[in-house]
């Protein structure tokens, strides 16, 4: 099993613990609201999104992919980190044992803040993962990141 990591960052406008709600704590409330198009449902299937718990992301009919499903691993509410661990999801496990995720929000010097990113892909044995293959998923990301920022400059009292 072969390992590659990918690290992003960006920067918003948006407060580091406001984003830290919006895109960890309330995920499973915010996404099917401002994403129906794209996002049916997400649910826990065990816990309440505290260490261990299992979230399953269920899309809407018509995209390549029906779910995923996240391992949360730790949550630090403190300092804005979050680890979570891709376990389960369709078309991309025929190469991909798991994806580990950790996401940090921080201060930015000019205000807002700067989130950042490390995934660490681990393929199966022999499987080659394609850079176009992980920069769909990272254009994905990014996308539902700059659907959030637009959601809170729009309603600077929520998660405030």
């Amino acid at each position: 099993m072969a390992v590659t990591s990918y690290t992003q960052e960006f920067t918003t406008p948006i407060a580091p613990s406001r984003m830290f709600k919006a895109l960890i704590l309330d995920s499973h409330n915010l996404m099917p609201k401002i994403v129906p198009q794209g996002i049916k449902s997400i649910e826990f299937l065990q816990g309440d999104g505290g260490a261990g718990s299992i979230k399953q992301t269920n899309f809407a009919e018509g995209g390549h992919l029906k779910y995923l499903k996240h391992r949360i691993d730790a949550i630090d509410t403190e300092n804005l980190v979050c680890k979570y661990t891709l376990i389960e999801g369709g078309v991309i496990f025929d190469k991909i044992e798991s994806v580990a995720y950790e996401v940090k929000f921080e201060v930015a010097n000019a205000g807002g803040c700067v989130c950042k990113m490390i995934s660490e892909y681990h393929t199966k044995a022999g499987a080659e993962l394609k850079e176009e293959d992980i920069k769909q998923g990272k254009d994905k990301a990014m996308g539902l990141y700059k659907v959030v920022e637009e959601y809170l400059l729009a309603n600077p009292t929520v998660y405030g």
